[in-house]
């Protein structure tokens, strides 16, 4: 039982994983992406289309990581060449991948979906409960943690890791030191909307392989709330995404043990949750201060 748990813990963080270690580089640039939601929705709809017409699961990750740069790169070219406000324009990207996966996809409801292969290592897959858990996942899952490890020794240990946060952090004075503020926001951007749409491929062909309208119910949202959460740092990331990955299966377990808990409180709990830790977060001035790129939404518009 308890390894079943753990199992769908793993899925469930997994794409919230992926989509908030993007969305946290978006950020420790200097900007706030608010349509993580609708390049998730996209990287699932022509995650699914591309591997159902084709037949290969890996061009369906490759098309949807695709999917997610392209709506990234629509976000970048209006919020950063345009300095269109980043709140509004997130929203409407989201609101416009959520529109747009609709139409593309009504044509894949109910179609059998493409699982992608758990990768089997000898020996060590088939030791008890350690071996499923740990070393029968599909690439995705072990992908995760090597974009957390890559990101934070990026951010930390390297010399593009500290102008990215001199980008975010002080962005006139960045500019001042001959960096170019603009491409180094647009190459985070793109890494933000690959990693959404990586996420979104995840949900339809290892989650849940088959094409549901709206199947990100939300979980773009809980990605923001998680880079939050995390204090913006990567490995703090992993462990808000397991925790939320827990509570959000908590209602199908609680159901299959007939616990006498009304299913809609059940299927509330992840989003309730993420309300109250921003609720905590918020009232200590102290820890929403700590590490939150201070240039964070505000727009740069470079010396003519």
């Amino acid at each position: 039982m308890f390894e079943a748990v753990l199992l769908t813990v793993i899925t469930a963080a997994t794409p919230l994983l992926i989509a908030a270690v993007g969305e946290l580089v978006v950020e420790r640039s200097g900007v706030l992406n608010l349509g993580v939601e609708g390049m998730m929705i996209m990287g699932a709809v022509i995650g699914f289309a591309v591997a159902n017409q084709t037949g290969s699961g890996s061009l369906g990750v490759v098309a949807a990581v695709v999917a997610g740069m392209a709506m990234s790169a629509l976000f970048a070219f209006l919020v950063l060449f345009l300095v269109a406000n980043q709140v509004a324009t997130g929203l409407a990207l989201t609101i416009l991948g959520i529109g747009l996966s609709g139409m593309i996809g009504e044509a894949f409801i109910g179609v059998p979906g493409l699982d992608l292969p758990q990768l089997y290592i000898p020996v060590l897959s088939e030791i008890p409960f350690i071996g499923p858990v740990f070393f029968q996942q599909d690439a995705l899952v072990y992908l995760s943690f090597a974009l957390v490890a890559a990101v934070a020794y990026c951010l930390f240990r390297t010399r593009l890791g500290l102008v990215l946060r001199a980008v975010g952090d002080n962005h006139g004075s960045a500019h001042a030191l001959g960096y170019s503020v603009l491409k180094i926001r647009f190459m985070a951007i793109l890494f933000g909307g690959a990693c959404a749409g990586l996420a979104g491929a995840y949900l339809s062909l290892a989650y849940t392989p088959q094409w549901v309208e709206n199947m990100t119910a939300g979980r773009g949202w809980i990605a923001l709330a998680l880079v939050v959460f995390s204090s913006w740092l990567p490995l703090r990331v992993v462990v808000g995404a397991y925790l939320f990955g827990a509570v959000s299966v908590l209602n199908l377990h609680a159901q299959a043990l007939e616990f006498d808990i009304p299913s809609q409180l059940l299927s509330s709990l992840p989003y309730l949750a993420t309300i109250g830790v921003l609720v905590l977060i918020s009232a200590n001035r102290r820890l929403t201060l700590v590490n939150t790129p201070a240039c964070l939404g505000k727009p740069f518009v470079p010396d003519r």
